[in-house]
């Protein structure tokens, strides 16, 4: 799956204190975090899609905002796969139906797990089934479990699905395993565990323009600061304006100048256009070598000259 369109008006997404339409009731919810709604994820949300069309009844995404890890221990920074609205977007680019996204904060953490069924499932959704990962738990002290939905569920007439844990290569598929796959600058890993290209989207901003000085004009956007990306050189694709264009680019502190806050910057190819103030999408391809510093600025250039054609050649083996 490629970076998914932008939302639309026809993938509704219901929030708290919101009415719920009628067409987002009756139906089948995949519940969870679904941070980058890796191939784990995907498990559950298409048997929601099964059990939903069984039910006649739209397939949801119930899902949590901020991350749960944010609200419980803010002072240690999460590396979020997809932040609210990409993973918003995977969710329609999966064939969900719509989503529901619930505030994460002291009143949902204290709430019992039953009072999160008959009031929330049950009473608010009206929901003819659900799905979850075999181990999950909610409500207040995580009380809450498969077995506990199971048994409100066949007094309220709903049903339970249980995804056991996916596997890759003997390991579990979680966002934990794609997230240490990036951080090593494990490109193909991560994507096999995703299922789809890892992107992060931006404004671009105004950097010191030291590409283009070198003559390798960069787009600029800043990133999350608990982004842990692995600081190196990337083949990627950007994306603007509903165009796709192969791309290198460099995320890291620019150990040769500065090696100030970390900065994505990419180098569309055989582009030429003004892209300050624009949304600029970055789908990572490959790694190509790790960030460093050179002798002379002139032996940076010669690298950077190395690195287009590096990307040039990876991506020409990775057709879109």
């Amino acid at each position: 799956m490629s970076i998914p369109p932008q939302l639309t008006s026809g993938f509704p997404i219901v929030r708290d204190g919101e009415a719920v339409p009628e067409g987002m009731r009756g139906g089948v919810a995949a519940i969870g975090n679904f941070d980058g709604v890796h191939r784990g994820h995907r498990a559950a949300i298409e048997v929601a899609k099964e059990h939903a069309r069984k039910a006649y009844g739209p397939a949801l995404a119930l899902t949590f905002e901020p991350h749960p890890r944010i609200f419980f221990k803010p002072d240690e920074p999460v590396f979020r796969l997809s932040p609210e609205l990409l993973k918003l977007r995977l969710f329609a680019g999966v064939g969900l139906d719509g989503a529901v996204v619930m505030q994460f904060n002291a009143a949902l953490a204290k709430l019992p797990a039953e009072q999160f069924i008959s009031e929330i499932l049950v009473a608010r959704l009206g929901l003819k089934g659900v799905v979850v990962g075999e181990d999950f738990r909610f409500g207040s002290g995580r009380i809450g479990s498969v077995e506990l939905l199971r048994e409100m569920g066949a007094k309220a007439g709903f049903s339970v699905g249980a995804i056991q844990q996916v596997m890759s290569g003997g390991r579990p598929i979680s966002s934990g395993t794609v997230r240490m796959a990036l951080a090593a600058g494990n490109i193909a890993e991560a994507t096999a565990l995703l299922g789809h290209a890892w992107f992060v989207e931006g404004e671009v901003v105004r950097g010191a323009a030291r590409g283009r000085e070198l003559g390798f004009p960069t787009a600029n956007i800043v990133l999350d600061p608990a982004t842990q990306l692995l600081h190196g050189i990337y083949a990627v694709r950007a994306h603007v304006d509903g165009r796709a264009y192969q791309a290198v680019a460099s995320y890291g502190r620019r150990p040769q100048f500065d090696n100030g806050p970390p900065l994505l910057e990419t180098m569309l190819f055989d582009f030429e256009a003004d892209l300050y103030g624009k949304t600029l999408a970055v789908e990572f391809v490959a790694f190509i070598r790790a960030e460093a510093k050179f002798d002379s600025v002139d032996a940076l250039r010669a690298q950077m000259a190395k690195d287009v054609l590096a990307a040039r050649e990876t991506l020409a083996r990775f057709p879109n």
